[in-house]
């Protein structure tokens, strides 16, 4: 059964009100009082049942079936008002989806998030961790904004280099080459290597540089994120290159690291979204919220 919108706010309202007359004077827009009178009487036809019971000559309640109804539609009414409010005006809440790596979720996204708390308690964010990026997710609705290292993401996607991740390679406390400040990748020889996942993007720049200067580790291990991967050295499994958004490197019990490379090899860590013709003015004000990097 299709209820007409109109019907029901005309009960609502009179149900509000108490009284047919009073209704008609606190609609928002002009009407009648015969005119809300009808719409009640069109409802309670559709429906099969009486909605009010008259208690005195302009007054009038639900009845048991008036209630019931009222208890249904009273809170979207009542939010009404404020919905409209804030989709017009400036103010705009919602819901805002984020995938972000295991890098950009433990090193940017608190500070970004209080930041966005902060200047819009309106806006509701839901996160989820992603080893990789996903474009379907962007394309499909699932997500609003993908934070990560992305160099191969489609041209047709928005994008915006919100941090950069410094190269640091890492390695167990004790090992040989720890208390040395200065040293070549190659002085690791053929010690055991701790990589990334070879399906992630940052395997490929591990075994790319590990290539470039001929280095085959005669062992390796493998691991989905930063925080694996310094949890394998910190326990002597071997040694790594990994991407650390504070360029003055992790701080873990029992590893070493030492910066890697230069400026010009600093991983960019963007905010990709898809390109709309739709607003989506929760993207706009998350990334005005996006934190300096340290």
């Amino acid at each position: 059964m299709a209820i007409q919108l109109h019907r029901l706010e005309g009960f609502y309202r009179v149900a509000i009100a108490g009284g047919y007359a009073r209704a008609a004077r606190q609609f928002p827009y002009p009407i009648s009082q015969p005119a809300v009178h009808q719409q009640v009487r069109k409802l309670e036809r559709e429906l099969g049942v009486k909605l009010f019971e008259r208690v005195a000559k302009d007054r009038v309640i639900p009845t048991q079936s008036g209630r019931l109804l009222l208890t249904f539609c009273a809170p979207f009414f009542e939010r009404l008002p404020q919905v409209i409010h804030d989709i017009t005006g400036a103010q705009i809440g919602g819901e805002l989806r984020i995938d972000a790596s295991d890098l950009a979720l433990r090193q940017l996204l608190p500070r970004w998030l209080t930041t966005l708390r902060k200047k819009h308690p309106e806006l509701e964010v839901s996160l989820q961790e992603v080893d990789h990026p996903q474009v379907q997710r962007l394309m499909h609705g699932e997500a609003d904004i993908i934070v990560d290292y992305w160099p191969d993401a489609p041209i047709d996607l928005q994008r915006r280099t919100i941090a950069y991740a410094h190269g640091f390679v890492v390695m167990p406390a004790e090992h040989r080459l720890a208390q040395r400040k200065h040293f070549n990748l190659c002085d690791f020889g053929d010690d055991p290597f701790v990589g990334y996942h070879r399906r992630l993007p940052h395997s490929r720049l591990q075994w790319a540089e590990l290539r470039r200067l001929g280095i085959t580790p005669a062992r390796t291990l493998c691991a989905s994120s930063a925080d694996s991967i310094l949890s394998f050295v910190a326990a002597g499994l071997g040694y790594s290159l990994i991407p650390w958004l504070d360029p003055r490197g992790p701080k873990r019990p029992n590893v070493v690291a030492r910066p890697y490379g230069d400026n010009r090899q600093r991983l960019p860590i963007d905010a990709v979204w898809r390109t709309s013709p739709l607003d989506n003015s929760a993207i706009g004000r998350a990334l005005g919220c996006v934190p300096t990097s340290p």
